[in-house]
């Protein structure tokens, strides 16, 4: 017999979408009357209602995925009823993988069939493989070959996800032209073909910020929409964001609740968008920009660490001294550029702020 601790010890720690909101997708499911193209388990204003949140008439809360332009959702998930793939861009930390993995699990009940792109993919992580012992013993089968998720995403009519496209060479990325073109995948060393059967679609992410970049073919880029996913618009917003997402992650890592913590996520969302935007949020003050990009993302992964400082080594509740460090090493990334560009931020504007006196200390006492 298992016990409460045993559960908690198993609890995986980042459930896959439609397991985590199992209970939000069914109850859509069930309130959903609206017509749903061929094998979506939703139609697409119930996507849109996954992702943007809402009260369902039963009572039902959805909570919202994603916090920006309802307009945005709407075009990326129109595009995925259409015969053309939907690529998602934007800088680093724009959520672009979090609201992909959602409408894969929107649509299709499993964001799984998923090729994450890096420098090192092989054209076989898009098309397809072989198992080398059957491929060895009993030559070229279709028992030998291992499909790649895109295939078996058009085999089955569902929603491949490709990672950071940009990073995968640019050979590689070609693969998918025929894929998104003809909607049909050869295999040549059979004589065969998968056509891809209703339902299929492929959900891309890239973004054209970071080191290590691949510009896109016109050719394949011309097999997408494009939807650009900004920024957050205003700070309420950005901590907004931040505060849900680290809730979402404290409660896997049994840290402590979000809402004691509120004014230090305002603070670090304030620093990151003042630096990130050069200027402060009253517009008074000039202030330099760093080399990182101090996404929201960054901001969480701050605020994250912060508070399970808090949780192991102090009284529970998110301090200054707690997030100070994770501050320094997001906005300190080349030492010699921008520590200066820390240091005036702190001197500048950090240290004549009403209310910010032990941020200051804290700040200086890491930075030293």
């Amino acid at each position: 017999m298992t016990t409460p601790e045993d559960d908690r010890r198993n609890q995986v720690l980042r459930p896959h979408a439609e397991d985590a909101f199992a209970h939000e997708l069914k109850a859509l499911a069930a309130a959903d009357d609206r017509p749903r193209p061929a094998r979506w388990k939703l139609s697409p204003w119930a996507v849109a209602t996954y992702l943007l949140g809402g009260t369902l008439d039963g009572g039902t809360v959805i909570t919202p995925k994603y916090i920006g332009p309802r307009r945005i959702v709407e075009v990326a998930v129109t595009t995925l009823a259409t015969d053309r793939a939907l690529l998602l861009l934007g800088v680093p930390g724009t959520a672009k993988t979090w609201v992909s993995e959602h409408l894969a699990a929107a649509v299709s009940g499993d964001s799984t069939l998923l090729v994450q792109g890096t420098a090192g993919t092989p054209e076989e992580a898009i098309r397809y493989g072989w198992n080398y012992a059957r491929l060895l013993a009993h030559g070229p089968s279709r028992e030998a070959l291992v499909p790649s998720p895109v295939m078996r995403a058009m085999a089955d009519g569902m929603t491949a996800r490709v990672e950071e496209l940009t990073r995968i060479p640019a050979d590689v990325q070609d693969t998918l032209i025929t894929v998104l073109s003809e909607k049909t995948l050869p295999i040549p060393e059979l004589g065969e073909e998968v056509q891809a059967v209703g339902g299929f679609n492929l959900i891309a992410t890239a973004n054209d910020r970071d080191r290590g970049v691949n510009e896109l073919s016109s050719a394949l880029r011309r097999r997408f929409n494009t939807v650009v996913l900004p920024l957050p618009a205003t700070a309420d917003a950005e901590v907004d964001i931040v505060a849900r997402r680290v809730d979402q992650m404290g409660r896997a890592l049994d840290l402590p609740a979000v809402p004691e913590g509120l004014e230090e996520i305002r603070r670090v969302v304030t620093v990151f968008r003042e630096l990130r935007d050069g200027v402060t949020g009253d517009g008074r003050t000039k202030v330099k920009s760093p080399s990182g990009t101090l996404s929201t993302a960054e901001a969480i992964s701050v605020v994250t660490g912060g508070l399970a400082l808090a949780a192991h080594f102090g009284d529970g509740v998110l301090r200054p001294s707690d997030v100070a460090a994770g501050i320094l090493g997001a906005v300190v990334r080349d030492p010699a550029a921008d520590q200066v560009v820390w240091q005036e931020y702190l001197e500048t504007v950090v240290r004549e702020r009403d209310g910010w006196k032990d941020f200051y200390r804290a700040c200086r006492e890491v930075t030293a």
